[in-house]
């Protein structure tokens, strides 16, 4: 028999947060609101807690977890994969992230030409105690134009592209796809994949129409997770690659909601 050096004690008693693996690819089926499940490719990783008692973790046994798993992510999913880890490893805690591209169709505001966007995506879980904590994060790129240029200058005003990031802890089920339209209606415009001239047009004169500081985009998110029942907890920032000065602008709002809504 071949010894297992990991159950042995650690030569330097100090328990660890968490060890495990990552950078593992992974095919996922993920809630799609329109179409029900969207097939998608998922950066896994996944870890536990590790007492003194033990020297090591056991790496195949992630591994083998997940190869044994649905591969479809939803909430009790998810709860049965925690679980089958904590099992395997004989953990206390046990976490895993997905990280994916998620994709949505989008029509041009006036050609109407559709196109595909792809969405950075995150889901997170963690299991204790027959528990399973749950959390989101999209990164949503848009548009701003400038209020204060826009209000100086004859003949314009400078716009850049920004980037909505926004985390969430949830005790119910929210669309990605709420989080990613909500970041875009709380700016100057959304970001298409694909444009025709009239689209420009039609996208410059709206977004004149609702100029944006990244104070003002970050507070409309805000305002906006505020009204979701299923909300915990959330961190939303936006950070503005601007086009005429040497450094990006960003602004962030974090809140725990959990007491507040029982």
């Amino acid at each position: 028999m071949l010894d297992d050096v990991q159950n042995t004690p650690a030569s330097v008693p100090v328990d660890i947060d968490r060890v495990g693996i990552r950078h593992v690819n992974f095919p996922l089926a993920v809630l799609d609101r329109a179409q029900g499940r969207q097939h998608t490719v998922a950066q896994v990783e996944m870890g536990v807690d590790l007492p003194a008692r033990f020297k090591g973790t056991h790496m195949s046994r992630f591994v083998e977890a997940l190869q044994a798993w649905s591969g479809v992510l939803d909430y009790p999913n998810l709860k049965h994969l925690l679980g089958d880890i904590q099992n395997r490893l004989d953990a206390r805690k046990a976490w895993i992230s997905f990280c994916f591209p998620f994709f949505l169709e989008r029509s041009a505001p006036a050609s109407g030409s559709r196109s595909r966007m792809d969405y950075h995506c995150r889901v997170v879980g963690e299991h204790q105690d027959g528990r399973l904590l749950f959390g989101l994060e999209v990164e949503v790129p848009v548009m701003t134009v400038c209020p204060c240029s826009l209000a100086i200058c004859d003949r314009g005003a400078h716009s850049q592209r920004a980037m909505v990031r926004i985390r969430t802890r949830n005790k119910g089920l929210i669309w990605l796809e709420d989080l990613i339209e909500l970041a875009q209606e709380s700016a100057s415009s959304p970001v298409y994949a694909l444009l025709k001239r009239e689209d420009e047009k039609r996208i410059i004169d709206n977004a004149f129409e609702q100029p944006c500081f990244v104070e003002d985009v970050v507070r409309n998110v805000s305002r906006g997770l505020e009204r979701l029942d299923q909300l915990l907890w959330y961190r939303v920032e936006v950070e503005s690659q601007e086009s005429i000065h040497n450094h990006s602008a960003y602004a962030r709002i974090e809140r725990s909601l959990a007491q507040a809504k029982g």
